[in-house]
């Protein structure tokens, strides 16, 4: 487990977060805080509304009411015609560059290099300078272990190595927090590790991260607290080794004796 070195103040903080899609309501009032260096493994069964939750932090869903949080600074949300939507479109784009988010289906762009979708977000969005940039990039490409691809594109890469690229691309905007969506599921088995030793040794050096995530021995070994969500709720919160000895919820129980099988 990463070792507990968190300052006070919270990198992300969600308070009391709704969602409806029609008259689905997804998210009935989930409530964390992730402190710096926090590694929050976000668990539960398909539908429980975990990438809704992890969406809905970034805004590419946007809540329906509830407070989010970056670095102590709240999205400003207001109601409109239909539906809640951001009151402020700039502020929505300064905070997302603190946040790393990291897809399921990597979402790359397949008609730029891999050493160009690293550094689109840095020069085109952030403004810094190229020479710098593509420094920084062919560094992170090198620290995921893919520097050897820089200049292949999307599709002549494996999954694995494709969402290799794609954490190096979330952190090349040197985020203060890192989302995860299940960045294992798309994945053959015998690709899960690479990505997993690479989000390991992320925590490792203190990074802040929420992952959602099936892998329950990342969860176990490596976040140091988990959060199990059932039908919208936050269900079970806590220290790995000791929910994972002894789970206090049924639902998480059962949850755990399927994974295990």
């Amino acid at each position: 487990m990463v070792s507990d070195n968190r300052q006070k103040s919270a990198a992300v903080s969600v308070k009391d977060l709704r969602k409806c899609f029609g008259p689905l309501e997804v998210l009935k009032g989930v409530s964390l805080e992730a402190h710096q260096g926090d590694v929050i493994s976000i668990l539960g069964s398909s539908g429980s509304g975990k990438s809704t939750m992890l969406r809905c932090i970034n805004m590419l869903e946007v809540p329906d009411s509830g407070e989010i949080r970056i670095d102590g600074e709240m999205f400003s949300l207001k109601k409109g015609r239909h539906r809640t939507e951001p009151a402020d479109r700039r502020q929505v784009d300064r905070l997302r560059e603190h946040i790393g988010m990291v897809f399921q289906s990597f979402n790359l762009w397949s008609h730029m290099t891999i050493l160009e979708n690293v550094i689109e977000a840095p020069i085109h969005v952030q403004k810094r300078n190229r020479a710098e940039c593509v420094a920084e990039a062919e560094a992170l490409l090198e620290r995921v272990g893919i520097a050897d691809k820089r200049n292949f594109y999307p599709a002549h890469l494996s999954g694995g190595q494709q969402q290799r690229a794609a954490i190096a691309r979330a952190l090349a905007q040197r985020p203060k927090v890192m989302l995860f969506d299940e960045p294992t599921s798309a994945l053959d088995p015998e690709l899960v590790g690479e990505v997993l030793k690479v989000m390991r040794s992320l925590a490792e050096e203190g990074r802040t991260m929420l992952v959602v995530t099936h892998e329950m021995g990342f969860a176990r070994d490596v976040s140091n607290k988990v959060v199990f969500l059932h039908k919208g709720i936050i269900e079970e919160t806590g220290e790995p080794a000791e929910l994972f000895k002894h789970p206090k919820s049924e639902r998480f129980r059962q949850f755990l004796a399927h994974e295990r099988h």
